[in-house]
Formats: structure tokens, sequence, C-alpha cells
């Protein structure tokens, strides 16, 4: 059997070079290396995140630049969102131990996964947590929750390396859904905005914002395979198609 696909560690928005070479270098001590950037504060590339890194710097240049979330997770069957504060989604939460145990059945079957990290000062905003599947959070001090960015991904790089027992079979069951991508997930929101603006679904106009981002955290907590994707597609434009015959 192949090894399993290594998660991506995927960093929104990070603020300072010097925590961005920080998680490179947690990320190497146990074996990971695909590193993901998203629209870093202070440009890329940066040369105090290669001084940070110390030895790591082969991550920092092999990692990919993207303009925005939904580009940097478009190839992930499943994504986590790491946040230490409550959320008003409806979302599983679970543990880091937890997470990479679900990381590595899904890995072994060949899919993959992407974890979410934070800029440094606010975290995840949720615009970024809404595109996720799951979010990770740690059981801290709740009067000083705040990871720092090298921290959190050094917690989630140990957790990965860690996971040698056998994967639960509720997780291994899950694992052999032929997942759908996320971007295969975005375009079917789209298809279902197209057609609810369409009929006037989303009214009135100052709630349609947050009537679309539930939508949109409905689909990616669903875990759609790509047959439920097409047969969600096939119907929609099915009921397009019997409407136009009504119509004419």
């Amino acid at each position: 059997m192949a090894d399993p696909i290594e998660p991506a560690f995927i960093l929104v928005r990070p603020q300072m070079g010097e925590n961005i070479g920080a998680a490179a270098r947690a990320m190497l001590n146990f074996g990971l290396t695909r590193m993901r950037i998203v629209a870093p504060r202070d440009g890329w590339p940066n040369p105090r995140a290669v001084a940070m890194a110390s030895g790591a710097g082969r991550l920092l240049d092999a990692a990919g630049l993207f303009p925005t979330v939904q580009a940097a997770i478009g190839d992930c069957d499943f994504v986590f969102a790491t946040t230490a504060r409550p959320r008003e989604l409806v979302k599983p939460v679970v543990t880091p131990e937890r997470a990479m145990q679900m990381t590595r059945a899904m890995a072994k079957e060949g899919k993959k996964v992407g974890i979410l990290f934070g800029p440094e000062r606010a975290g995840l905003e949720n615009d970024d947590v809404v595109l996720a599947n799951a979010i990770v959070t740690v059981p801290v001090n709740p009067d000083f929750p705040s990871l720092n960015l090298g921290q959190c991904a050094l917690l989630m790089s140990y957790e990965w390396q860690r996971q040698t027992v056998e994967t639960p079979a509720e997780v291994m069951e899950l694992a052999r859904t032929d997942f759908a991508e996320h971007v295969e997930v975005e375009h079917l929101g789209d298809h279902f905005e197209e057609r609810l603006t369409d009929a006037g679904f989303f009214f009135p106009p100052d709630k349609a914002p947050m009537m679309k981002q539930n939508l949109r955290n409905m689909w990616a907590r669903l875990g759609l395979t790509r047959a439920e994707v097409q047969t969600f597609h096939g119907m929609l434009r099915q009921i397009a198609f019997k409407l136009r015959q009504q119509g004419e």
C-alpha cells in the first residue's frame, strides 16, 4: 500500500515571517512537508521566515502561495479549521487527537485533507471557518486560550506523527467514501445560489448574505460524495427544465 497522503497545513493571512518559519520547523519535526500560504501580510518570500525555519527552509521553498482560502483548499476532500473561539456555526468540534485520527484514516484511502490556521492577531474569520468540514479546538486554559501559530502547528504535527494505533472502524468506513473535492462542492453551492436567486429565495436583501453563508456552511458540513453532488446538479437542472416548459 502506498504511503498515506500527508495533510496540507494552510496558513491563512499570516502576519509575521517568524511564525511562518516556526510552523515550517514544527511540521518537519514530525515529517510533514506540505505547506500552503494564503495572502501573507508581508509578502512572499519572507527572509524572516527562512531565518526562523532553521533547516526547514525547503518547506518554505516548496510552499504554495494562494490568494484566497477557497483557492488553497480547492483540491481538498476534507478541511479542518483550527480555532480557540466559540463559533455560531453548526459543525463537528474535535480535539487535535481525533482530527489526526480522522486525517490518517482518510489519507490512507488517498483523500486530501487540509488544515486551516488563522492569522496571529485574531485567528480565522467566520468566512474562513464556514468553508471547513469540522473545527479543531484544543482544551486550553479558558482565561488564556490563544496559541501561537507555531505552537498550534507543532501540536497538530505531533498528533499526526503519534497516530500509530489502528484506525477506528467508523472512520475507516467513512474514509472509503468517494468524497467530492472542495471545488466541486463550491460549484454546487454556486448552482444552488443561482437557482434560488432566480426563484426570489434570498429575501429580504439585507438578510441574503447570512442566508448564503448558512447554505455554504451546510454544504461543507455534509461531506458530500461526488455522486451526491452530481445528483443535486441533476435535480436542479431538471427543476429548471420543467419550469421553463410550464412557462412556454
